[in-house]
């Protein structure tokens, strides 16, 4: 069981790890033994995480997020087998802590009087500029 927060832990049967080959420095360790780790998540199908922390996940996931609602995350960072799990695990944590913080709603603000009126001015000044720019009628 992987814990998340007090209220949500995440058990065993919604996580499938899969070990594959590992790319990168490692020598002949990285052709003999499968140190990178495959989390897949089925974010979907899981009961511990309510719709609306789903959706969030889903928004934060983006590619790593699949048809069928799993979320696939992948570590070869380390050559250590335990070490790449550990840090697959506390990286899936750390994204459902991010979706479980509920987005403050934007309350659209409008222009002050003084605020409307500057920009007018500004724009006024600026116009005169420009028409100060015509073309000079030469008659010599």
């Amino acid at each position: 069981m992987l814990r998340i927060t007090y209220q949500i832990a995440i058990e065993d049967w919604e996580l499938t790890e899969q070990f594959i080959r590992a790319s990168g420095p490692g020598g002949q360790n990285v052709n003999k033994v499968a140190s990178a780790v495959e989390l897949r998540f089925e974010a979907e199908r899981s009961p511990n995480l309510p719709g609306p922390v789903k959706a969030r996940l889903k928004r934060l996931a983006g590619r790593r997020w699949t048809k069928e609602g799993a979320l696939v995350l992948q570590c070869d960072e380390t050559r250590s087998q335990t070490r790449n799990r550990d840090i697959v695990r506390d990286r899936l944590a750390e994204l459902i802590r991010q979706a479980l913080v509920k987005p403050k709603r934007r309350i659209p603000t409008r222009p002050t009087l003084g605020a409307k009126k500057r920009r007018l001015k500004a724009k006024k000044v600026r116009g005169e500029v420009k028409a100060l720019r015509g073309r000079v009628d030469g008659d010599d």
